[in-house]
């Protein structure tokens, strides 16, 4: 889900430690399946846990955090498969599976993970050393036709190839500024290009992008180290910053004071 790594279609994972540099941007449709320890993830909306054998399905472009625990065993272990629009346009036109309507607005929808394509996911453990590309083809259409069969409705969100339609920029900013996205990401989720985004953008805000949403994440962090008592090590990265010092820096620079002091 990490659009800056080129990872195979059917892709496991694995951490010994708790993670929290979750991808921001869920760039293709995806499957994924905990084999152990926990999933939190966070669309900006709702919080969602996994836990181990659990099976959710997360649609394109969306928004979210994931935060990751290791279990009993030492380790979170998960195992996700993406489709890409290419292949599902192909799948479309094999399988003569269309969109019939709007597609349901989700994020993230829990599958059962004791259904056969549960079973199917556990059983793709014995695949982990030798999967190659035509075994990856065969079973990512495998995981997609039970997929189908078990949420017939996802029919219609996996096989809409529309692009992210103009919506409205403050609402949409409002809601998802904690996330570390390029400028030109945020451009696209709302359906512009680079330069419509920045202009619309400067006529609602009176800013430009990038110094409102340092504004904007600061304010935030203000909020919850004076008023909820947070310490700026535990928020600084929900928050959109990559660096703690940077983070530091800014709070001072807006507020005339360092975070430590408000909860001095």
């Amino acid at each position: 889900m990490n659009t800056n790594d080129k990872r195979l279609p059917i892709h496991f994972s694995c951490y010994f430690t708790r993670s929290r540099s979750g991808e921001n941007w869920v760039e293709e449709h995806t499957i994924g399946y905990v084999l152990s320890g926990s999933l939190e993830v966070d669309d900006g909306v709702h919080t969602y846990a996994f836990n181990e054998g659990d099976l959710y399905f997360c649609k394109r472009n969306s928004l979210a955090r994931f935060a990751k625990q290791p279990g009993a065993s030492g380790e979170f272990r998960s195992l996700s498969i993406y489709f890409e629009q290419e292949m599902l346009r192909s799948f479309s036109v094999e399988y003569q599976y269309n969109a019939a309507g709007h597609p349901a607005p989700i994020s993230f929808l829990q599958l059962d993970g004791q259904s056969v394509l549960g079973q199917f996911m556990q059983g793709l453990r014995a695949y982990e050393s030798v999967l190659n590309a035509p075994l990856l083809d065969i079973k990512r259409k495998e995981a997609l036709l039970l997929l189908l069969q078990s949420q017939p409705s996802l029919k219609d969100v996996l096989f809409d190839f529309s692009e992210p339609g103009k919506i409205d920029l403050e609402a949409f900013m409002q809601q998802n500024y904690q996330f570390n996205l390029e400028i030109k990401r945020f451009a696209y989720l709302t359906g512009r290009s680079l330069s419509t985004f920045k202009r619309d953008f400067e006529k609602i805000f009176h800013d430009t992008p990038s110094r409102w949403l340092v504004s904007r994440r600061l304010q935030a962090a203000y909020h919850l180290i004076k008023e909820k008592g947070k310490m700026a090590s535990d928020i600084y990265l929900d928050l959109g910053f990559e660096d703690l010092s940077h983070f530091s820096f800014a709070f001072k620079k807006q507020f005339g004071v360092a975070p430590s002091m408000l909860t001095a």
